[in-house]
């Protein structure tokens, strides 16, 4: 891992402990302290505690699958602790399906994903050194905590409806993204298994709208989720629109296109048909194919 990554990544991490250790008054505590620094801490032991057979077994084969699992332990905790304090109300519920359709799908594809494929050579360098995967599996911490802020927000705040509007318009976006990752990571999987495609880059179907339409999803999905917390959140719960950004930066700048765009210009650079598809079809908003001659 390049080391400006990891002064990135130590960056995103103070941030983040800035932001959660300023937790709303109204928001639910547990022994004394805000439920939502207990998720906090949740999101990095489930992480400390995986790595270790990890790397007693030297393999990343259940690195996502953890990650979601993750997601699905802070969103137990949120709503159990909580609810020992107040019930939760339609927005915790809502929300909180939400997450974990995703990660359940996320994390089950992605998992079966690194199975079929024997492997994710980005581990292969980090895996047998201690510190260098400790970190990776601290990201991942991380990467969770920022993520699901806005769902730990809306869990450990108030049950009161004050905008119900930005429930239905939050939730609506949510599905779209959701169906958009869910069509763009089947229609490439298909693409993948068929041997006639062996070799070529996908430019069919949502791919030939945009170059990362799974991203795109992603990024929409949890705009979504913001939005459905602006429902019942005040104040400093606004700062829950760190989650989509932080998706953003991570899948445009970080983890996402720039890995993806340097191997397939590694591949295909040479590929005229390639560099026609780069110059013509967006990286992420979807547009339309552009009709020949055009």
């Amino acid at each position: 891992m390049a080391s400006w990554i990891r002064f990135g990544v130590v960056w995103v991490l103070c941030v983040g402990l800035t932001v959660l250790l300023g937790a709303p008054a109204d928001g639910a505590q547990w022994a004394g302290l805000p439920v939502l620094w207990w998720c906090f801490a949740l999101a990095f032991l489930v992480q400390w505690l995986a790595f270790l057979p990890a790397y007693w077994k030297q393999t990343e084969h259940f690195f996502d699958l953890t990650g979601s699992l993750t997601y699905l332990a802070v969103m137990i905790g949120s709503l159990g602790l909580s609810a020992l304090e107040r019930p939760p109300g339609l927005a915790q519920w809502l929300v909180s399906a939400a997450v974990t359709m995703w990660a359940v799908r996320l994390g089950t594809f992605l998992f079966r994903r690194v199975q079929a494929d024997g492997g994710d050579g980005r581990f292969d360098d980090l895996k047998i050194s201690v510190p260098k995967f400790l970190i990776v599996w601290t990201i991942q911490g991380a990467w969770v905590s920022m993520t699901a802020l806005a769902m730990l927000i809306v869990n450990t705040g108030p049950a009161r409806l004050e905008r119900p509007w930005m429930l239905a318009v939050g939730a609506l976006m949510w599905v779209a993204g959701f169906a958009i990752e869910v069509v763009a990571d089947r229609q490439k999987r298909v693409f993948r298994r068929d041997p006639a495609q062996s070799g070529r880059f996908i430019q069919s179907g949502l791919w030939s709208w945009s170059q990362h339409p799974n991203y795109f999803g992603e990024i929409i999905l949890w705009t979504g989720i913001f939005i459905m917390s602006g429902s019942v959140v005040d104040g400093w719960g606004w700062r829950g629109a760190i989650s989509p950004v932080f998706v953003a930066f991570l899948l445009m700048k970080v983890s996402g296109v720039p890995l993806l765009e340097a191997r397939a210009e590694a591949r295909w650079g040479d590929d005229p048909e390639y560099q026609r598809y780069r110059t013509t079809v967006p990286v992420l908003i979807p547009r339309p194919p552009r009709v020949a001659g055009r």
